[in-house]
Formats: C-alpha cells, structure tokens, sequence
C-alpha cells in the first residue's frame, strides 16, 4: 500500500471504528483528489485532511466542537503575517459545560510543498476560560461573536508569535513551562477593554504560560498521520505573577505552575482569581 492509500485509509478509519455517543461535529469524507495532482501533492492533502479529522475526533471527546471555525478571508500569510506549516490558519470552538475552549487549527498541519516534515509545527495552542463578556459569547453554533473576546485575541497573539518562532516544542521539552510577554496592552482591541488591571504590568504589558499546568485531559496525539501533536495550553497570568517570573527566571515559573496547581486554578485562565504570589 503506497503512502497516499496509507493515509487515505487513516482518514476514515477513526470515524468508523469504536462508535461512541459523543456528538460529532463535523462530517469528513474521503478527500476527492484531482487529477493532475502529483503523488506527493495528493499525499500532502490527504495527510492535511486526516490530520483535521484526528484533531476533530480528539477535541469531540472533550467538549462539544462547533461545526464552524474563526478564519479568516484572506489568509494572513499572504498580508505580512507570519507562515504556519500552510495557509489554513483558523481557531476552533470547544464549549464545556461554563467554559470555552479556543485552539489554533493549522499549526500542526503538514508543510505546504514540503515531504518528510512531519506534522507542521507538531502542536496546536489552546486556552479554556470561564470569562467571556456575553457579547462575544455566541450560543451554540455561533461562533464569529468569540472573535470580539479577549480570549480569542490573546491566543491569536501567541499562536503568531509561535509561527514566528516555528513552533515551540523543543523549548517545551528542553525548559519545561515557557512564559512569553505581550506587550503594548493598551493598544489592543479587545484585550484592553475586558481584562482588569491586575492583568496588566506597569509597563504595559501582560503575561501567559505556555504549556502548563497540564489540563484534565490528555494533550498528545499519537495518532496523527505524519509525526504526534501535542495541544499547548495558554494560560493568563496575573501582573504580579508576571514580575515573578521576570525576577526568578525557570524557578519562579516553575514555581508558579506548583502554586496554580495548589491554587486550584490549574490551566484555566480566570479573570475572577487572585494572584498567587
């Protein structure tokens, strides 16, 4: 069986095997592949569109996925923005219970006109809250409203600064939890508006950890079609907490991860807590 079959063949077998009465959201069906496709090029969309169909399976057992993306037109990479592993860059939708999931959906696509890379970038971002403002919090099968909340702008702003970076999953591995700055706070558009001032440092600027605390559930796929993804939560931090990691480098934030955790706030980003140093 060549590799183009192999995938194919990955493409329907999760959502045929292991019935479950967890809603599906989106229905996926063997890709239609043109012509005058190469090989390799068929291979490529057909490992892209299994590689879409893994992550909609993965995220259905965790919450119900809106069956509609937050995308955009125009692809940002064709406007300056910085490239993912190919020009689909969208953010998917997860509802649980009184908390929103939003995720990155494209960074651990396979690379455009590139064969042997494995899945893109290998991880996607996520950030879950509790905390949307009711105008940017759509009802069920509603989604464009989250792109108005603070939620959406922030893990837009990491998701660039990651593709920027290429990924981040050797940082991961090599440091454990990453913190990365935002600065010029008040310039944004949504962020600015929502979040309080215990958010904000006096220089402007806000702060998140990348990749802990880990969530309740699991956030490695092996079963991708090119390579395992790992899901990479974004979580909130407060001003002080972001000081602290300033001052202590890798201990503080390691450091700060024990007190989440303690805290019972784990990986989800609350705007109603405390700070914990």
């Amino acid at each position: 069986m060549n590799f183009l079959k192999k995938l194919l063949t990955l493409l329907k077998s999760p959502l045929t095997q292991d019935a479950q009465p967890t809603p599906q959201p989106r229905e996926f069906r063997e890709p239609v592949t043109p012509s005058n496709l190469s090989e390799a090029e068929a291979a490529n969309q057909a490992a892209r569109q299994a590689s879409e169909a893994c992550l909609d399976l993965h995220w259905g057992f965790i919450g119900t996925v809106e069956r509609d993306v937050l995308s955009y037109i125009i692809s940002p990479s064709f406007s300056g923005g910085p490239y993912w592993p190919s020009t689909r860059q969208a953010y998917r939708v997860v509802r649980r219970g009184d908390t929103v999931i939003i995720a990155t959906e494209g960074l651990s696509d396979p690379f455009d006109d590139a064969e042997g890379m494995g899945n893109g970038f290998e991880m996607e971002l996520f950030i879950e809250t509790a905390d949307i403002p009711e105008h940017a919090r759509g009802p069920l099968g509603e989604v464009d409203p989250f792109k108005r909340s603070w939620a959406f702008e922030l893990v837009e702003h990491v998701a660039k600064t990651v593709a920027d970076a290429g990924g981040i999953t050797h940082q991961l591995e090599q440091h454990g939890a990453l913190s990365l700055e935002i600065p010029g706070f008040s310039r944004s558009h949504h962020m600015s508006d929502q979040l309080p001032k215990l958010f904000v440092t006096d220089d402007d600027s806000t702060g998140v950890l990348l990749g802990a605390p880990e969530p309740d559930f699991p956030t490695r796929l092996d079963d991708m079609p090119l390579s395992p993804v790992r899901l990479v939560p974004v979580v909130l931090i407060t001003a002080s907490e972001l000081e602290y990691v300033r001052d202590g480098g890798r201990g503080a934030r390691e450091d700060l991860v024990s007190r989440l955790k303690a805290a019972g706030i784990g990986h989800m980003s609350s705007l109603r807590r405390a700070s914990v140093v």
